[in-house]
Parts: structure tokens; sequence; C-alpha cells
């Protein structure tokens, strides 16, 4: 049995920006019979609903950013990365959200300062997270 994390927005709960989810009960009858581990990074740090926020490649680095505010929101979401994987060490497997700032493996927006985009191919904060620590990573849609 795989141990699979797993965005928590495909498993039904409802923690999407806009407090909707993305159930896919296709995805879910083909992990049957596994350990599904469900995670949310950004219901955890902001709750839901909330704005969104966009990836933005700045001072070298790629952070999310609020289209709201325009604040650096990748601390609490790298910080629920880190906590997550140490909670849980054995991850065999992850799949995200495709597009997701958070979650997206290889399907996330990154945009410039000027909110030009740079590539349709990023990774998320936390989905970059598990791909550093040599987990299998997939986004739903690719899986």
């Amino acid at each position: 049995m795989k141990k699979v994390a797993i965005s928590a927005c495909l498993m039904g709960q409802k923690c999407r920006y806009d407090a909707s989810d993305n159930l896919d009960t296709k995805l879910l009858s083909r992990l049957e019979g596994e350990a599904l581990i469900p995670f949310c990074p950004e219901e955890y740090a902001f709750g839901s609903p909330r704005p969104t926020m966009d990836l933005v490649q700045c001072e070298g680095a790629i952070k999310a950013i609020s289209n709201l505010t325009a604040a650096d929101l990748s601390l609490p979401i790298l910080e629920y990365a880190k906590n997550f994987f140490e909670t849980h060490p054995d991850i065999d497997l992850f799949i995200g959200k495709d597009r997701s700032p958070s979650c997206g493996v290889c399907s996330a927006r990154v945009y410039d300062e000027e909110k030009s985009l740079l590539t349709s191919q990023g990774a998320g904060l936390m989905a970059a997270y598990a791909k550093s620590l040599g987990i299998e990573s997939w986004d739903a849609e690719a899986y």
C-alpha cells in the first residue's frame, strides 16, 4: 500500500480559494486501496474563501503573491509543507491539483513582476518541496 499525499480539494474538501472543491472521483477510484493523506497549505494558512494568489519570480526566487494585497504569502505555505513532510516522512507519491500555486506539480503559471507569463509549466511551492525530497510527484490530470 502506497502512502499518497493528495490535494484535499481532490477528495471533495471545500478548501479552494472560493470555498468549493475539485472532487475527482475517477482519480479516487484509481487510488482505491492506497493510504490517502490529504493536505491543503492554503486552507491551513489562509482559510476559505480567500483572495487568489499567483506565483511570481522576483529577487531570484519564486514567491506566492496575493492578487489582492501584493503581499508575499510564501512563508506560511513553505512552513506547512516542511511540517507536513516531517510529520509524514514516508510519503511514496504526491498528487497535486493542476495549476495551483501551492500544489501544481508541472502546470503552475509563473509570472514576472510585471505579471507577464514566464511559464505555465512551473511547480507550486508545496509541490516543489515534495520534488526536492525526491518524492514521485504528479498533477492530478496527468496521473
